[in-house]
């Protein structure tokens, strides 16, 4: 087995729903979109999504996902949590946040036992959040950074289909049709990312953060945000 072919494997591992930190319990604020008549259908749940992926993901998560794979890659774990930081100051809601943490914690205990050892260290800090630990992985795991961020983006994006199959409720295959008709959208979005320079960093989407924080008292609910 070649170095490219156990990079890739390992980045299906990464990126896999199974991977144990509990993903499948949240929904970012999707169930509180679809309960307040936001998304209906495939369609509105595409608009959602495309909105969410070039709004919010592409002018925070990423540009700050670059940085956090560079600076492991460079053993720099003080720069790593500076960057941390700026990721969960971006979170606007409790919700958001503790979604970030424990999804990020799950992560950090995972990779400690894989044998990574910096995740040890990560594991005993607090506020951490999920893509730290993801970028770590991927620099130990020699996994190319635009490919992990594809994996990442992939992850989050089935993610949210498999939340919004349960809630809307939308059949498999549409939801498979909203996949991939947003996959070419991928390698678009990731490449404006990384164009964005330190002091572009930053989105707010104001409706997702209302949604989120009405999702604190909703009364029935499936996802923990």
């Amino acid at each position: 087995m070649t170095d490219s072919h156990l990079s890739l494997l390992k980045l299906l591992q990464l990126s896999s729903p199974t991977l144990p930190v509990g993903a499948f319990a949240y929904s970012q604020g999707l169930e509180s979109a679809i309960e307040s008549g936001f998304i209906k259908d495939s369609k509105a749940l595409r608009v959602w999504l495309i909105d969410s992926l070039t709004l919010s993901l592409k002018n925070v998560d990423l540009p700050i996902f670059f940085r956090l794979y560079k600076a492991w890659e460079n053993d720099d774990i003080e720069t790593a949590m500076r960057w941390n930081q700026t990721l969960r100051a971006q979170r606007e809601t409790s919700e958001l946040r503790s979604e970030d943490h424990h999804l990020g914690l799950a992560l950090a205990r995972l990779l400690k036992d894989l044998d990574i050892a910096e995740a040890e260290i990560l594991h005993k800090k607090g506020d951490l959040c999920f893509i730290t630990l993801f970028t770590l992985a991927a620099n130990k795991w020699n996994i190319e950074m635009e490919q992990a961020a594809n994996g990442f983006i992939w992850s989050w994006l089935d993610n949210q289909i498999a939340a919004a199959i349960k809630l809307v409720p939308l059949g498999q295959t549409d939801g498979q049709k909203v996949l991939s008709d947003l996959l070419p959208e991928i390698p678009k979005i990731i490449e404006e990312g990384f164009a964005i320079g330190d002091d572009e960093i930053g989105a707010s989407l104001p409706m997702t953060a209302i949604l989120s924080s009405q999702h604190e008292t909703q009364y029935s609910r499936l996802f923990r945000s």
